[in-house]
């Protein structure tokens, strides 16, 4: 479950690079990278290293 929290959060992340390529609105970059964050976050959270 874990790899699957970083993939879709990594693959969030792209979708900032991309999305700022693009000068596409702040506001969407904004709430993309709060979701890529919690993802990654929730991903290594979810790491059985911190057990």
């Amino acid at each position: 479950m874990s790899t699957a929290f970083i993939l879709v959060g990594l693959f969030l992340v792209g979708g900032i690079y991309s999305f700022w390529k693009q000068k596409m609105p702040r506001s969407l970059i904004t709430l993309l990278s709060i979701g890529a964050a919690m993802c990654l976050v929730a991903g290594v959270m979810r790491l059985e290293v911190w057990n």
